[in-house]
């Protein structure tokens, strides 16, 4: 019988908008298991709402690789919210 965790640990690497937000480069979250990676984005902008201007333009990277948001994550995952960069 395989136990399966109540609880889905990610890590949240932060960056540009998502870090001035929150003053840290990454940040740790809990979720039921089968959640979907575009609920990182909605408990950070409840979190800090001032970010829900980015919702409609932030990719999604899992483990290293961009993914859908409705990808599902698995413990011990790391998520990276990926805002739009401007360049110069």
């Amino acid at each position: 019988m395989t136990s399966h965790p109540l609880e889905t640990t990610v890590t949240i690497k932060l960056f540009a908008v998502y870090q001035e937000a929150f003053g840290l480069s990454e940040i740790s979250y809990q979720f039921p298991p089968n959640t979907p990676v575009s609920a990182v984005l909605d408990r950070v902008i409840l979190d800090r709402p001032q970010l829900a201007k980015w919702r409609d333009v932030t990719r999604f990277g899992l483990n290293l690789e961009f993914v859908e948001p409705d990808q599902v994550m698995l413990d011990r995952d790391e998520v990276v919210l990926i805002p739009p960069v401007s360049g110069g």
